[in-house]
């Protein structure tokens, strides 16, 4: 009896601890592999198998995302029941907005494939905004804007200026041109989810120099 009574005690105290267990912050999330960390911008590339879990963790700041993969997700925050399963489609983009609170919630995929997402923290909202955009802006948040570029074989955007520091990032395979206006190229073969961070002011027009439709995703800070 004694025996039994000291098993039952070490069990509820493993189930409260594994309850109280604290969120962790989202770059020490063990399917959160951060890619860039500078004074602007933390960039994570998600992965989770099918039928895992992630730890609790902790977004801080305003955020975007482009998915990478088609998948069926439930998100849970902490003393909240897990949400319903839901769709995540290949080149789906999504900006949200810190308000109040960071962000707590874990994330499950349920298949059938691994779950693939790249994850956008932008550590500082602009004292003042910058007022024009770049193109027709996909979504947005206090921090950043996100342009969407959907291209055809052989087709190319228009040619557009980013006046502030901005992310490139391949949602699909895309064999990537870009054209300055003095007419120079530079061609990159890009696998979803590759990316790539530009400081200085830009212009150009980028287009889809492969045999399959691409897409790109830009996001500009504010």
């Amino acid at each position: 009896m004694k025996i039994c009574f000291c098993c039952a005690v070490v069990l509820a105290f493993a189930g409260w601890a594994g309850a109280q267990q604290a969120p962790v912050p989202v770059e020490q999330e063990p399917h959160h592999h951060v890619v860039l960390k500078n004074d602007s911008v933390l960039v994570t590339h998600v992965v989770i198998p099918p039928g895992e879990v992630t730890l609790f963790h902790t977004h801080s700041y305003d955020r975007a995302a482009i998915h990478l993969t088609n998948n069926m997700v439930s998100f849970q925050q902490p003393d909240q029941p897990e949400s319903e399963q839901m769709p995540a489609k290949i080149g789906e983009i999504s900006a949200s907005t810190r308000q109040g609170n960071p962000l707590t919630h874990r994330v499950r995929n349920a298949g059938p494939g691994p779950f693939e997402v790249i994850d956008v923290e932008f550590l500082h909202r602009p004292a003042q905004a910058s007022t024009a955009s770049a193109a027709a802006i996909a979504a947005e948040n206090p921090s950043a804007r996100i342009y969407n570029w959907v291209l055809a074989p052989g087709a190319s955007s228009a040619q557009h200026t980013h006046e502030r520091p901005y992310l490139v990032i391949a949602a699909t395979r895309t064999q990537l041109k870009m054209t300055g206006p003095d007419g120079k190229t530079s061609t990159h073969e890009m696998k979803a989810g590759d990316f790539h961070w530009v400081e200085s002011k830009a212009t150009h027009t980028l287009a889809n120099d492969g045999a399959a439709e691409g897409q790109i995703v830009e996001l500009e800070l504010k």
